[in-house]
């Protein structure tokens, strides 16, 4: 099955906005009908030979991810996880592989808000478990109606999500950061001659204004 052919069967498969996932033509197995007539708004994709990532609005997360696994075999949960995409907003991505196909899906969403949030896939697959939890501590993400959406890998009491990129990495500003010199400095923090009169930019991850080493 080629990308095309996936990214039909699933965007057609939603219908178009406002209109229940699997009604439309493509959804009732017919011929010919294609992903950007039928597609519910917001809705694209980028089709490959044997991959495909479609977009959708969150709403329409679980129906795709169901006509994933259902309609295109996607039987292999890999991997969830986000992607901080600054002022366009979190976009979650999941991927998908099907065993007897033997073609990938990647499927991703766009939230935006200070409360990013979507429903749990894990009544889908059960493997979004652990990777929604992960999701939820790194970036923020919510997801409605996990089983347990409780700390997998940060301490009791840590605040913020560090893979966000409006982070502060405290302990870059607090101690010398190994990637700071520029070339032709010397290790004591004296300018080379070919440095003089550069200023220096603060490590990744140290708010501007931060003092530093």
């Amino acid at each position: 099955m080629t990308g095309e052919e996936m990214a039909a069967l699933v965007l057609a498969g939603l219908g178009p906005a406002g209109q229940e996932p699997g009604t439309g033509e493509a959804g009732r197995g017919g011929a010919g009908s294609r992903w950007a007539g039928g597609a519910p708004e917001g809705a694209r994709c980028e089709a490959g030979q044997a991959t495909v990532t479609i977009t959708v609005p969150p709403p329409q997360w679980l129906p795709a991810l169901t006509l994933v696994r259902d309609r295109l075999g996607g039987d292999f949960f890999d991997w969830l996880t986000a992607v901080d995409d600054e002022q366009a907003g979190l976009a979650v991505v999941v991927h998908v592989y099907s065993l007897a196909g033997r073609h990938h899906v990647f499927l991703r969403t766009m939230l935006n808000g200070p409360s990013p949030r979507l429903p749990s896939a894990t009544g889908i697959y059960r493997g979004a478990d652990w990777h929604e939890r992960e999701t939820w501590e790194m970036f923020g993400v919510a997801f409605d109606g996990h089983p347990g959406l409780v700390p997998l890998l940060l301490p009791d009491g840590f605040e913020g999500h560090p893979l966000r990129k409006d982070f502060a990495l405290a302990a870059r500003a607090a101690r010398e950061w190994p990637g700071a010199p520029e070339p032709g400095e010397r290790a004591g923090g004296a300018r080379g001659a070919g440095a003089r009169g550069r200023s220096r930019s603060a490590p990744a991850g140290v708010p501007e204004g931060w003092d530093t080493p």
